[in-house]
This record gives C-alpha cells, structure tokens and sequence, in this order.
C-alpha cells in the first residue's frame, strides 16, 4: 500500500475570520471553530474512514490545533510535532494581506517570505521532512496543522516548489487528503469542508 496523508486544517479562530496572519500567536478556536472540529471528527469517526484504524496521527503544538485534534477524538493517538506549526510571519504577525501590502506593494508570502521570520526555503524544509515521514511506512497518517504549512506539504508531496501553495485555497475545518494517481503523488481531496455543510 503507498501511504496516503490526511490533512485537517484547525477550526475557525479570530485571527483566521478576520484574515490577519497567525504564526506562532497561540489563539483558542471560536465557538463555530470548536463545532466544525465536532463534525469533522463525526465525518471521520464514520463511513468510510471509521476512526482511521492503523493511522499514525500528529498534531501541531500550537491550541488551534491541538483544540481541534481533541474535539475530533483523536487526542489520546495524536503527538505533538514542531514541524507541523505554522509559518512564522516574524513581523507580519497579525496583520492581513492588505495591510501588508499597503506597505509592501507586490509582496507575496510565497515568493518573498516575512522579515524577522521563517523564509520560504525554511517552511519547505520542514515540509519535506513531514512528507518524508509520511511516506516513511506502510501505513496512513493523519496530521492537524494550519494553512499556510498544510499548503506547502501539499506542495511537497507533489514535487512542487513552494510557490505552488499560492494557488490552492484551504478553509478552516477542512479535508485534504493527499494520495497516489498512476504510481505518481496526487491530490486525492481538496480544501472539503462537506461536514460543515446543513
């Protein structure tokens, strides 16, 4: 079997609803980001994933993650793993896009990374040692991280440069899983938030 890699986004916080850049800043989830984490632990408690029996499952340490690790009842397989916090936007931390922009004209993340804070090439390296592991054994994996980290392995996983994160949206609560097509890496599932949905 060639592993496959779950990618859960953490719930809904305040920072995330208003668009403001959170790195390292260690926010709790929203009432609404606890109850996506609810449903998208149902989701995959049930059908087809069935509590994902024989997945090995990490966690980043920062709360929004580990919030919605434990609402979706997996806190007791999770470990905790640095690799899988989020960008460190040094500087830019709390602010949104536009306001860096408005200082910054043209700036873009992905090609320019933050003062102060991780490069590109630093967030790809940590990307590439989850993706490493990942692929590591005979067996699925499960991790809850953040958007911008979650992208980039995203990125990895299909031999892509970082770059490549720019052009794949991921909302809170949502599913990724990344896979295999013709014996090459593809995206499975992408940025589904179905379980949210009435």
């Amino acid at each position: 079997m060639a592993p496959r890699i779950l990618l859960a986004r953490h719930g809904q916080t305040e920072w995330s609803l208003l668009g403001r850049h959170t790195g390292r800043t260690d926010i709790p989830l929203l009432p609404e980001g606890r109850r996506g984490a609810e449903l998208l632990g149902e989701r995959l408690h049930r059908g087809r994933w069935t509590g994902l029996e024989g997945y090995e499952i990490r966690t980043s340490p920062l709360v929004r993650a580990r919030e919605t690790c434990e609402i979706a009842g997996f806190e007791d397989r999770a470990t905790e793993w640095d690799a899988l916090m989020e960008w460190d936007y040094g500087a830019y931390e709390g602010l949104t896009p536009a306001e860096i922009q408005a200082v910054r004209p043209g700036w873009l993340i992905w090609r320019d990374g933050v003062p102060e804070g991780e490069t590109p090439a630093q967030v790809a390296a940590r990307a590439d040692e989850v993706v490493e592991w990942a692929r590591s054994a005979d067996r699925d994996v499960l991790v809850f991280a953040h958007g911008h980290i979650l992208r980039t392995i995203a990125a990895r996983w299909l031999g892509e440069d970082i770059a490549f994160g720019a052009r794949v949206r991921l909302d809170p609560t949502s599913l990724s899983v990344l896979g295999w097509a013709y014996g090459m890496p593809a995206l499975e599932r992408w940025n589904d938030t179905g379980h949210l949905e009435p």
